[in-house]
Order: structure tokens, then C-alpha cells, then sequence
């Protein structure tokens, strides 16, 4: 079993930065590939970003490609996501995301993974 804790949303203005990260439990961090989804009012939940369990692959959806970083740091258990460039359409609820396997689960509808945090709220403030 692992548990997922985001931390790191907030208001933040159009063309602003912020970074949300995503604390996991269990001694097995490094074996599963994390990632990150969002959602926004009446729309279903879209990929954003993924990385593999060593951190040597990564894949983001078209609209956030450029402007979001994902990384992780395995010793501390943690996923992040660097947003820069922020638009008002990336206002949404993230949701970071774990699963054994990094590929083709993560992107399709809806998505195959097998462990969810709660989420976080990013909001554009403009």
C-alpha cells in the first residue's frame, strides 16, 4: 500500500510559478513510476506528467509541455512538479498518482493507476 500527500497548491497569478510536491509512504518508492493529474470543475480528470521509477523518463501532456517540470527525489520519497508560465487554464485540482508500471496506464481514460493522493488546489488569481 502507499499513501500520497500533496502539498504546495495556492493562488498564484497568470505567468506565475509554483511547485507542488507529493510526499509518498513505503520503502519501495524508487520501484514505482509517479506522476501527476488534474481536474477542473465539469471536466474529467486529464494527465499532466509522469516520470519512471528511476527517474530517467518522463512524458507530459501537449499543454503543459515547456512550462512544467516533473522530478523526484528517491531518497526522500518525494515527487514534484515545477509549473512556470502559469495560464489561467491550468487552474484545476492536482492529483498526484503512483503505479508500478510507467507507460500506457497513465494515459488513457480514465487513467489505470493504482494508488491516488488527495489532491491540491491551484487556482490562477488574476
Amino acid at each position: 500500500q502507499v499513501q500520497l500527500v500533496e502539498s504546495g497548491g495556492g493562488l498564484v497569478q497568470a505567468g506565475g510559478s509554483l511547485r507542488l510536491s507529493c510526499a509518498a509512504s513505503g520503502r519501495t518508492f524508487s520501484s514505482y513510476a509517479m506522476g501527476w493529474f488534474r481536474q477542473a470543475p465539469g471536466k474529467e480528470r486529464e494527465f499532466v506528467a509522469a516520470i519512471s521509477g528511476s527517474g530517467g523518463s518522463t512524458s507530459y501532456a501537449d499543454s503543459v509541455k515547456g512550462r512544467f517540470t516533473i522530478s523526484r527525489d528517491n531518497a526522500k520519497n518525494t515527487v514534484y512538479l515545477q509549473m512556470n508560465s502559469l495560464k489561467p487554464e491550468d487552474t484545476a485540482v492536482y492529483y498526484c498518482a503512483a503505479d508500478r508500471f510507467y507507460g500506457s496506464r497513465w494515459y488513457v481514460v480514465p487513467p489505470k493507476v493504482d494508488y491516488w493522493g488527495q489532491g491540491t488546489q491551484v487556482t490562477d488569481s488574476s
